[in-house]
């Protein structure tokens, strides 16, 4: 069933919202068009028989215009804080559960509850989600399921399903510290997940608010009229469905969504699984249970204690501090509503100045901000991030920078940074041990990037005081805002950063509220390659109806020769065969070349590519032929086989450098070659010579040990469990069924290339060179066997050359080398002072 809502520049517009499915109050201004045309058809979606028998009423909101449900009939409003200012928050000082529970009680409570109603407690993913190939970031729960179970094609792990899932929001990050913890970078999800099949119904609408309910009332002991549901409509992932939000004393506190439409464009088409979508803030329940003034005094504790005691902050009146963060949520800065606006709200409601309240709540907010971003630093960097100016590295770089820049706010020494880091490791550790396994190498990724931002301010000091005498020749006062995004983008330098310098020379600079959420904006989501297009979409939509090509060359990597039927021939350029043992270009591993035998006819097949499952072979010239004729392939073995001792070396110099370097490298990217083969790796350091012999070595180790390579197809969810994330080195892998490719215990990896049947054959590797080709990237080029050989004695023939030339041995030339420069530097010094005598002789 299609749906189309003809809101085309509507979701054009909040593209990005759907991607990320942003905070509620974000989501609201976008949504609200969009939500009000669904219910056209909708009406009857939250029309429920829990709300009916409970006596719940809908209403609509006076203020925000949104309908909700309750038991009280004296209830004007949604009663949910946001900017909009329906309410404010009756839950500090007063909380309404039964008891106070510290994060990791509630997420256990919050598990504990749905295992005694048949949920499978499933462990949390990561939160770089490198099983997807359109985010970076794991962003909700439902992200760790999208799309291949939600889509059908992969069944869920479990069904149903509870985890507590650790997740990432970059575009909360403006908002994190000024709304005093109702947005955060980092936050736990629970979510509790079903999914109905056609055939199998797991629970749906009804259910899940009982569960939700039974939950706040019998567990947290939440009076049943203080919970009010508040429709909604959800959209993220690129899935979409009706929902409904729980608000408790002001705070939203869960989602509870019912997913049943895929968008593609403006359209929404019915998905065949229902999926159950639950998100609860376990985080807010938390700090709703606490009742303190902010999410981050429950959450964080004595660690907030000791960062505020770092930053030397005042005491401020409890009286004063709770009556702020009641209003608290009336903050939300974006692009509408910039921080002057929204603290104005504040001060409003609170009876104070607005510049007594920018004294009071500045360094607070600070502090927040920095107990959170160093939090969700420690959580990337565990995971494998290197900060750098690309992809996920980019946005913990941008994390990292805002950090310290906020440290400088408090005027706290830098040093005291690395103990917010320690803090954090020993404060989280408990829960996720796999942070403290990262300790030394998180704070000495840290030690790296400061240096590498102080080199930046000295650098990009120039720059922006180019700016500014350009101003000030124009007799202009004030810093124009694009170039500020522009100087971070290219430069690495931030707005505050610009600013200071600016301020000094008598320039205005005003930075945007919203700028670190623009700039994560941008770059959450990453950009997916183009392929290059080989056909017509006419074309194409005749291959896709083609049987797929049986690819023989997983059953036996070594078949040189093989017979195939033509199924079908495109522009007599193209052949398509039932099987082949050419392997199509993919995942840096060359096409195989070499002939197609017709009859007495030799065809050169010069390239070979695959659109879906079929597999085209580029020929020379053009074939003489129908479709049905039997054809021999003749591989080009002396390529193939180079390539398939490259492609296993990829993954023994991939193993080695993470033994040498730390579990912070992963692949980003590889191009095998017959000749010299590369992998470039992630890495914050320069590789030194010790470092690149130690890898050369290992991966040596490896080949002697005569490591057998065994290749197997299996099912994702048993491959990951098995063997984790770190299947997914060369980037994601689509399908329900992954090829899994087991070298020993050396490495692990779901990859479709070509390898040898043990380590032995390669004979030898050989690391030819490296260079940094981006900040946070190595490559290393390499080569294996004779050509491996061949390099090496290249080098040995120019040493001998250079011995030649200096008259020393090879074994002395260190020595000799080093008496030479030194001899040319003392000529060259007494070449100096014999001009400047003369000069003086002269004179």
């Amino acid at each position: 069933m299609r749906y189309n809502l003809n809101l085309t520049v509507r979701v054009k517009q909040f593209k990005f919202r759907e991607k990320v499915n942003s905070n509620k109050a974000e989501r609201y201004r976008g949504y609200r068009a969009m939500s009000n045309m669904l219910r056209r058809f909708s009406s009857e979606e939250y029309k429920l028989p829990f709300f009916l028998e409970e006596g719940f009423i809908r209403r609509r909101c006076p203020i925000c215009r949104e309908y909700f449900w309750t038991q009280n009939s004296y209830q004007e409003t949604c009663g949910e804080s946001t900017s909009d200012g329906c309410a404010c928050y009756s839950f500090l000082g007063n909380p309404p559960t039964s008891k106070k529970y510290n994060l990791s009680e509630m997420r256990e409570a919050f598990l504990s509850f749905f295992e005694k109603q048949n949920h499978a407690r499933i462990k949390p993913y990561p939160v770089v989600a490198r099983w997807r190939d359109d985010i970076y970031l794991t962003h909700a729960s439902i992200i760790d399921f999208q799309p291949y179970v939600t889509d059908g094609i992969v069944p869920p792990p479990a069904n149903p399903l509870v985890i507590a899932q650790p997740c990432i929001r970059l575009v909360d990050i403006s908002n994190t510290g000024p709304t005093f913890g109702r947005h955060l970078t980092i936050f736990e999800m629970g979510g509790h997940h079903a999914f109905n099949y056609p055939d199998k119904e797991v629970y749906w609408k009804d259910e899940t608010v009982r569960y939700h309910h039974e939950f706040m009332t019998e567990v947290l002991g939440i009076k049943s009229e203080d919970i009010t549901y508040k429709e909604s409509f959800w959209v993220g992932g690129g899935n979409a469905g009706p929902d409904v939000e729980s608000i408790v004393g002001g705070l939203e506190v869960g989602t509870l969504v019912f997913m049943q439409y895929k968008l593609l464009k403006n359209d929404f088409i019915k998905l065949p699984i229902r999926t159950v979508d639950t998100g609860y803030g376990l985080d807010r329940l938390a700090w709703l249970s606490q009742g303190v003034p902010s999410c981050f005094h429950a959450i964080y504790g004595k660690v907030l204690d000791k960062i505020f005691a770092m930053a030397k902050l005042e005491e401020i009146d409890d009286k004063m501090l709770f009556s702020i963060a009641r209003h608290s949520g009336l903050v939300t800065i974006d692009k509408k509503a910039d921080r002057l606006i929204t603290r104005n709200k504040v001060a409003e409601r609170v009876g104070v100045e607005v510049e007594k309240l920018e004294k009071i709540l500045g360094p607070i907010e600070n502090a927040f901000a920095i107990t959170d971003h160093t939090k969700c630093l420690s959580f990337m960097l565990s995971e494998g991030i290197v900060p750098s100016n690309i992809k996920e590295g980019y946005l913990a770089r941008m994390i990292f920078r805002r950090t310290y820049r906020l440290l400088q706010n408090l005027d706290m020494e830098s040093e005291k940074l690395y103990e917010i880091f320690e803090l954090q490791n020993d404060f989280w550790s408990k829960d996720y041990p796999h942070i403290k396994e990262k300790k030394e190498e998180i704070i000495d990724m840290i030690r790296v990037e400061e240096e590498k931002y102080k080199d930046t301010i000295k650098r990009g000091k120039g720059k922006v005081e180019r700016i500014i005498d350009d101003i000030l020749t124009k007799k202009k006062r004030r810093f124009p805002s694009n170039k500020l995004s522009e100087l971070y983008g290219s430069h690495g330098i931030t707005p505050e950063t610009v600013k200071q310098i600016a301020n000094q020379k008598g320039i205005e600079v005003k930075i945007p509220a919203d700028f670190y959420s623009s700039i994560a904006n941008t770059h959450v989501c990453s950009e997916k390659q183009e392929k290059k297009e080989l056909i017509s979409n006419i074309e194409k939509s005749k291959v896709e109806k083609l049987s797929a090509t049986n690819l023989i060359f997983y059953d036996d990597a070594y078949i040189k020769e093989f017979e195939a039927k033509i199924l079908s021939i495109i522009r007599n350029k193209y052949v398509i065969l039932d099987r082949t043992a050419f392997y199509p270009e993919g995942g840096g591993q060359p096409a195989d070349q070499g002939f197609l035998l017709l009859n007495s006819e030799k065809i050169e097949v010069v390239d070979v590519q695959k659109i879906g499952n079929v597999v085209l072979h580029k020929i020379k010239g053009s074939i003489k032929a129908k479709n049905g004729s039997m054809v021999k392939g003749i591989l080009d073995w002396k390529k193939r086989y180079a390539l398939m001792k490259a492609h296993t070396a990829t993954h023994l110099i991939n193993g080695a450098a993470r033994r040498v370097l730390g579990d912070h490298v992963w692949q980003h990217g590889a191009q095998k070659g017959a000749n010299i083969s590369r992998i470039d790796i992630t890495h914050y350091r320069r590789l030194t010579p010790s470092e690149i012999h130690k890898i050369e070595k290992l991966a040596n180790k490896a080949i002697y040990e005569e490591i057998e390579i065994k290749t197997s197809f299996m099912n994702r969810n048993q491959a990951e469990s098995l063997y984790g994330f770190r299947l997914y080195q060369g980037g994601s892998v689509p399908g329900e069924t992954i090829r899994v490719v087991k070298t020993g215990d050396w490495d692990i990896e779901a990859c479709g290339g070509t390898h040898l049947k043990n380590t032995r054959e390669m004979g030898f590797v050989k690391i030819i060179y490296t260079e940094r080709i981006q900040d946070g990237v190595e490559r290393i080029g390499y080569s294996t066997g004779l050509k491996a050989l061949e390099n090496i004695q290249k080098n040995e023939k120019l040493l001998w050359k250079v011995s030649e030339i200096l008259e020393s041995s090879v074994d002395k030339l260190d020595k000799t080398a080093a008496r030479i420069v030194k001899e040319l530097k003392i000529a060259n010094s007494d070449k100096r002072k014999l001009i400047k005598e003369l000069v003086e002789k002269e004179n």
